[in-house]
């Protein structure tokens, strides 16, 4: 008999119990009324909301109008092959690139100034302004990536691919637009199926922490930030008001998706009814300029990583000078003299990886394929609960194990969030699997484990492959789950960039956060190289 329940329930378990400490610690009536009584929550609340809605509500409107408007040219292969390179570039490092592009003395202002005759930086809020604009950009250039990943993922299976090319060529003999297409019947058919990656882009946007404390307003803060601000406080109150406050964020989440799921309702007969202009000139000129839009968007990830690498090595750079005084390799050193950081980075990216890679095997080998849509809640659990509440439930499950501050409790929490990742990036390809080599390897009198070591798992190693880089990536990012289980006393490049972001330290900032861009543009390098390999192969397999 198999034992289909045990790779699930070591998921499982330690999240349920993360999840049902932190609403334990967030239900504390006393706490909820010193919540309420907060003049800052309300203006903080604000914050998040619109945050949260503006760049969800832009990044889906950015990728549905790429997709309509290149899915099926000859650029459309172009984003598919530059996707994961934007995927593999963390959150964190993004926006410090950002910040130092759109900062007051930032290469965008310096650029400007002998046409604004500025001699000193300009007093604009470019970054952490007020009203969030940075930090919507920010979400919204690292959002639109993942979404359109999800939607490739949707359009790739040869049914499906089948059946849009059917239902546009119908339409052309019709006389309808490719766009009209879209709108009025594939969109309607398409969304309903992309609700679980839209509910994590609004999770996220709503409780993120790391960047909006690198591009966020801070007066008043994201209720994120203001959260994880009373979070780490060292009175028992205030640190019960935050987990209050992280437990408001899930139900702001919560509810927000219930809104989201019946203005879907009202908008798909709208979509159906929907009457484009696509045929007509003004409209092929707009729709002309969705590759320069995607190709614009790509430059910018270019730029900014350029720029980390540029400012990491600027020594004295006055303003409004367009190239540094002095160049210099101190920030550097600082960052070779940190190699216990670094190799606690990848070292615990490296264990978490294959941990969440071994669980995500066992889950495939060990439960039927009609388990996976059963269980996506589940499996999404820590993309969708807000990343501070779940922080919060593990650091109390931490506690209670006696594992807070040390490397096992590190582990245990990265592995919680590199699983359902591995689990996501492993399924395509192993649920596809012929099954007819397990009835051929099992007619030669070969075993279950010599048809694993021997034949399915190196016929998979390239998905393989890319699963544990995407595990790599996601424990490289990880920042809160660090701070609060590591107890501030084991940093990462990712605690280290967040930590200097607050400080003046420009250049060592730029080398950590292009460090933490590095690392899993590496694991990402390995898989792609390991994927090329497999696909010079296979023609001669064949």
């Amino acid at each position: 008999m198999r034992l289909w329940w045990l790779p699930a329930g070591l998921y499982a378990v330690p999240l349920g119990a993360a999840l049902a400490g932190a609403l334990g610690a967030g239900l504390d009536a006393a706490a909820w009324q010193r919540l309420l009584d907060d003049p800052a929550l309300w203006p903080a609340l604000r914050l998040s909301l619109w945050v949260g809605a503006a760049s969800t509500l832009l990044a889906l409107g950015l990728s549905l109008l790429l997709v309509t408007h290149l899915h099926g040219t000859p650029f459309w292969q172009r984003v598919e092959r530059t996707l994961g390179a934007l995927l593999a570039v963390p959150h964190a490092a993004f926006a410090v690139g950002l910040a130092l592009l759109l900062a007051p003395s930032g290469a965008l202002m310096r650029l400007l100034a002998p046409l604004a005759g500025w001699d000193a930086p300009p007093d604009l809020a470019t970054v952490q302004d007020p009203a969030g604009l940075a930090l919507i950009a920010g979400l919204v250039l690292k959002e639109v990536p993942f979404l359109l990943w999800n939607m490739m993922a949707q359009l790739r299976p040869p049914a499906e691919a089948q059946r849009l090319r059917q239902q546009l060529l119908t339409a052309r003999t019709l006389g309808y637009a490719d766009a009209s297409v879209w709108w009025r019947v594939l969109w309607p058919q398409l969304l309903p199926r992309l609700a679980l990656p839209l509910l994590a882009v609004w999770a996220y946007g709503v409780t993120v922490v790391d960047m909006a404390l690198v591009l966020g307003p801070t007066r008043p803060p994201t209720l994120a930030v203001l959260a994880w601000q009373w979070l780490l406080d060292a009175q028992a109150a205030v640190n019960a008001q935050g987990a209050a406050a992280a437990l408001l964020l899930a139900l702001l989440t919560a509810g927000g998706a219930l809104l989201a799921a019946a203005a879907l309702r009202l908008v798909r007969p709208a979509l159906r009814r929907w009457r484009s202009r696509g045929d007509r000139p003004a409209a092929r000129r707009a729709a002309a300029l969705v590759p320069q839009l995607a190709k614009g968007g790509a430059l910018l990830y270019v730029l900014v990583l350029a720029l980390l690498a540029f400012v990491s090595v600027a020594g004295v750079w006055t303003f409004p000078a367009w190239w540094p005084q002095q160049l210099t390799t101190e920030a550097w050193q600082n960052v070779a003299g940190a190699q216990a950081t670094l190799r606690l980075s990848a070292g615990l990216g490296l264990l978490s990886a294959f941990t969440g890679l071994l669980l995500a095997l066992a889950w495939m080998e060990s439960t039927p394929a009609r388990w996976d849509t059963a269980a996506a809640p589940v499996v999404f659990a820590t993309l969708l609960v807000p990343g501070l509440l779940l922080a919060v439930g593990l650091y109390r499950l931490a506690l209670a194990l006696r594992v807070d501050g040390q490397l096992l409790g590190l582990w245990l929490a990265h592995s919680l969030y590199t699983t359902p990742y591995a689990l996501i990036a492993l399924a395509p390809a192993y649920r596809g699997f012929d099954a007819r080599y397990a009835q051929i390897a099992a007619a030669l009198g070969r075993g279950r484990a010599v048809f694993l070591w021997r034949i399915k798992w190196p016929m998979l190693r390239a998905p393989i492959a890319a699963a544990l880089a995407v595990g790599f990536a996601v424990s490289i990012a990880q920042y809160l789950s660090t701070q609060f289980v590591g107890a501030g006393r084991h940093a990462t490049v990712t605690t280290e960039a967040i930590t200097l972001a607050a400080g003046g330290q420009r250049p060592t900032l730029a080398a950590f956060a292009l460090l933490q861009a590095l690392l899993p543009a590496l694991g990402f390098a390995l898989a792609w190289a390991v994927g090329r390999r497999e696909r010079a192969l296979a023609p001669r397999e064949g």
